[in-house]
């Protein structure tokens, strides 16, 4: 029996692969056109954008329930002693809640931990847990690894269009109308309380994606050496001149390429994010 099992939710966008790799368990949110509801991760991304774009409303999206992540939990907890359960930020969604509530059933076995970010700020440093965990860590051991991701971690996302924030109620209708007539990308990043930030509003997308790995550099501050992943939601040749720069300019020591989930697709539209984290 191991000392730790590491789970997560579905918005960190792990790769099954990935998740399979470092037995990492991963609790999907779901989706809703109307009546019909998906777990994250069953449609394809082009599945999910060519149904979105034809749809009258956004889709909604709802975080797991406590019944959910109970089973998940009970199931770890069979070959586990513990279980750390790393989710995004309870800032941006109510995943947490969920998860906390569960885990009251299981005492001190099954311990919470807020990544006050999400995808791949999020997926990051689930795989410190995860890697931690594989070594034989113990509880504390993984937690504190967490901490340390969590305070290096960084994550850049540009979009192309405000319109998805504006349908959602993020924005004013105004705005986004002035963004796509001047042909603006707007870049977030998320702060210290898990919370979206602005980073800048750049016209024209080769402006944008220079300004990002500008951002990406300046967050690297002086290491050289990191682990990067590039997302991309229906922008895979971004992907393709992000990776190119970043493995230019760094050490990379590990780099992902990911496609963004539905969930979080909902949310941002088509666009990209470069998430990271500097090591020694």
């Amino acid at each position: 029996m191991r000392e730790v099992a590491i789970v997560t939710d579905s918005t960190s966008d792990i790769t099954p692969a990935v998740a399979k790799s470092l037995d990492i368990a991963v609790v999907p949110l779901s989706l809703a056109f109307g009546d019909e509801i998906f777990e994250d991760g069953v449609l394809t991304q082009q599945e999910f954008f060519t149904r979105m774009n034809a749809a009258p409303q956004l889709p909604t999206t709802s975080q797991p329930s406590v019944g959910a992540f109970a089973e998940v939990y009970r199931r770890q907890l069979e070959h586990a002693k513990s279980v750390v359960s790393v989710h995004i930020s309870s800032a941006l969604s109510g995943t947490i809640e969920s998860a906390t509530e569960a885990a009251r059933e299981f005492g001190e076995r099954v311990h919470v931990f807020d990544t006050r970010n999400l995808a791949w700020g999020e997926a990051l440093q689930v795989l410190e847990g995860a890697r931690a965990a594989a070594r034989g860590a113990t509880v504390s051991d993984v937690i504190a690894a967490l901490e340390s991701a969590r305070q290096r971690v960084r994550m850049i996302v540009g979009i192309d269009k405000l319109d998805n924030l504006a349908r959602g109620g993020r924005i004013g209708k105004v705005s986004a109308l002035l963004g796509s007539m001047l042909n603006l990308k707007v870049l977030f990043t998320v702060n210290e309380t898990g919370s979206f930030e602005p980073v800048a509003k750049i016209r024209g997308a080769s402006a944008a994606l220079d300004h990002t790995m500008t951002w990406v550099a300046e967050q690297m501050g002086e290491h050289q050496s990191g682990v990067f992943a590039v997302m991309h939601a229906l922008s895979p040749d971004k992907v393709a001149w992000l990776e190119e720069r970043i493995r230019a300019r760094f050490d990379v020591q590990e780099i992902y390429l990911v496609e963004a989930g539905p969930v979080i697709a909902t949310h941002t539209g088509t666009g990209w994010g470069v998430a990271l984290l500097p090591m020694d």
